[in-house]
């Protein structure tokens, strides 16, 4: 091989690792900034929520499939409960939109994740559920 290929080829290796330690660079720069960005609170105010819907969507949570996509502490394929309750406002508003959103499924609200619709739950069942997260400290 010649000289002045072999002095290209190092610099093209050096080239392609420095773009490649700057990519990493700022990959890691964007998750840090998403992970302040990532629970977003939503302003509104607080209300008492209803102490016996709670329970009764704490033994649905446990019984369903919630904890296949979520827990309750760490972000998992879905936001944990504990960011949940932490970005929204405990109120009926938001109690009557996450139970739709846990019947009819969405996208968009935590990145990629998909919320896989659930139309057999009922409403008042979906309720109690988002009662119960939404009173999670």
């Amino acid at each position: 091989m010649n000289l002045r290929l072999f002095g290209y080829l190092i610099l093209l290796q050096a080239l392609c690792y420095s773009c490649a330690r700057q990519e990493k660079s700022e990959a890691l720069d964007s998750t840090s900034s998403k992970k302040l960005d990532y629970i977003r609170p939503i302003e509104g105010k607080d209300e008492l929520l209803d102490l016996e819907l709670v329970k009764k969507g704490k033994v649905l949570i446990s019984y369903g499939d919630c904890n296949s996509c979520h827990t309750y502490e760490k972000r998992a394929k879905g936001p944990a409960f504990q960011d949940i309750a932490k970005r929204y406002p405990r109120n009926q508003v938001y109690v009557d939109l996450l139970a739709q959103k846990v019947i009819s499924g969405g996208k968009g609200s935590w990145g990629n994740p998909v919320m896989d619709p659930h139309p057999n739950l009922q409403e008042s069942d979906a309720k109690a559920m988002v009662s119960y997260i939404l009173s999670l400290e």
